[in-house]
């Protein structure tokens, strides 16, 4: 009787043993989190997925992405003719987060829609439809399972301040590091932080750390606390200084300069030889960024041809840019305060997107400026037809 007691309890250890080791082997369920963050930016919109862990680190989370989706079709302010379709456009992409974040995590998991300058530009020109795109946007995140937050139209200066911590964050320039590692950190730049350098379609943003900042304007200072440390950051957003709206005003400056006797047809330096375009008139000047240069002009339609002539282009371009005024100690262009540039800078959004284009970053080091120059004008000069086909 006994020995078969032995037998029987040794059983139950051996059971035991393999229990442990096969627990053991397995990782403890993870606490995990989730967000959703819709970007609707003036020409498209992305809406990225987010995790982390609920315990935080000096009351900020450590956060990554696990999945992004690009919203067929416009920007949202591009629904400011159909207002109503505006909501069901994120629809697609809404499904795919469902699938992403386990359902039983939905209706905790916050979801929240920043519009930037797209939507900033539609208020100006018409409010009442920037309203109507915003209740559609927020009809269908409410009907989604997910924690609805809002959907909102974001300042210039948050735009930035929300570039400026995602390119810190990327780089662990937040982290708490000591030793060997804090004095390699030390080496790699002169400031703790990066500048963020921003450019979309109807607006651009520089936002960075200075010590010399002063009191001149307040509006462009920001405060944050990130990871158990204090920031003071300057920000500033250029409305209309974007890639499409840039275009765009060099086009009204162009009209405003014609003669007493504009000609309908306009030869254009920024685009390829053979590309032509056509341009109402009347919604032109519509656009915030080119009303202040409404003239009345014979014809209802703009016909553009373009030349290709980089250099041309470039001093078109440079004359959007008045530096002439300047009503603090320091400015950028247009009489906007700038205090003295400090550390390494990042440039991301189209500065990237265009330098990809062109092949210019696949080098671990970044291209000479002039060797960025030559391959830019040698793509100007390009004939339209090649390159469309290219």
């Amino acid at each position: 009787t006994i020995l078969l007691i032995l037998g029987f309890l040794s059983t139950l250890a051996v059971i035991a043993l393999i229990a442990v080791a096969v627990t053991q082997n397995q990782p403890l369920p993870k606490n995990i989190k989730y967000g959703i963050v819709l970007d609707a930016g003036s020409s498209h919109t992305n809406l990225y997925v987010y995790e982390w862990p609920a315990e935080k680190e000096n009351d900020t989370g450590v956060v990554k992405q696990v999945e992004v989706c690009k919203v067929e079709g416009p920007g949202i302010s591009g629904y400011s003719h159909a207002t109503e379709k505006a909501g069901p456009s994120l629809e697609q992409c809404l499904q795919q987060a469902k699938e992403v974040i386990p359902s039983a995590q939905h209706k905790e998991t916050p979801v929240y829609l920043g519009a930037t300058a797209g939507m900033r530009l539609l208020r100006l020109q018409n409010e009442s439809a920037a309203d109507k795109v915003l209740s559609s946007v927020g009809n269908t995140l409410r009907s989604a399972p997910f924690n609805f937050q809002g959907a909102r139209i974001i300042t210039g200066g948050e735009e930035g301040a929300y570039g400026w911590i995602t390119i810190n964050y990327l780089l662990g320039n937040f982290k708490q590091v000591s030793g060997w590692k804090k004095l390699l950190h030390s080496l790699r730049s002169f400031s703790e932080t990066s500048g963020a350098l921003d450019l979309g379609g109807a607006s651009t943003q520089i936002t960075f750390v200075s010590k010399d900042l002063s009191s001149e304007s307040p509006q462009n200072q920001l405060y944050f606390r990130l990871y158990g440390k204090d920031y003071q950051v300057y920000t500033h957003s250029f409305l209309c200084y974007g890639k499409d709206q840039a275009l765009q005003q060099k086009l009204a400056r162009d009209l405003q300069a014609s003669t007493s006797t504009p000609n309908s047809n306009l030869s254009d330096p920024c685009f390829h030889k053979g590309y032509e375009r056509t341009i109402n008139i009347s919604d032109f000047f519509k656009n915030p960024c080119t009303s202040d240069k409404k003239k009345q002009l014979p014809f209802s339609q703009l016909y553009i041809k373009g030349e290709g002539d980089y250099q041309k282009c470039r001093k078109n371009i440079q004359e959007l840019f008045n530096k002439s005024n300047c009503p603090y100690s320091s400015c950028s262009f247009n009489g906007i305060y700038l205090p003295p540039l400090q550390g390494d800078f990042g440039a991301f959004s189209a500065f990237y997107f265009v330098m990809n284009f062109l092949n210019l970053t696949s080098e671990p080091n970044p291209f000479a400026l002039n060797k960025v120059t030559s391959t830019i004008e040698s793509f100007c000069a390009r004939p339209w037809q090649e390159v469309s086909h290219a």
